[in-house]
């Protein structure tokens, strides 16, 4: 399955640049975890896992752009 972004922002896998990602390949992801950030005028929304989840492959690239209905993550459901 894939995750898609809900707004037109900026991706970050992360809090803060010196911070770790939320979330790496592999990571094992439960409901209501926050997966990334898209920021959009100047609000930070944290995107968060609608079910319990694998994270197969990351899509979005760190502080890039993305669409609305842009796929950022590839996860399997569990």
């Amino acid at each position: 399955e894939v995750i898609v972004s809900p707004i037109v922002g900026t991706f970050y896998s992360a809090p803060s640049p010196e911070s770790d990602p939320y979330v790496k390949v592999g990571s094992i992801v439960e409901k209501g975890q926050t997966l990334c950030i898209v920021e959009a005028m100047k609000l930070m929304n944290e995107i968060e896992a609608e079910f319990k989840c694998k994270v197969v492959e990351i899509l979005g690239e760190n502080a890039k752009p993305v669409e609305y209905g842009a796929p950022l993550f590839r996860v399997e459901r569990l």
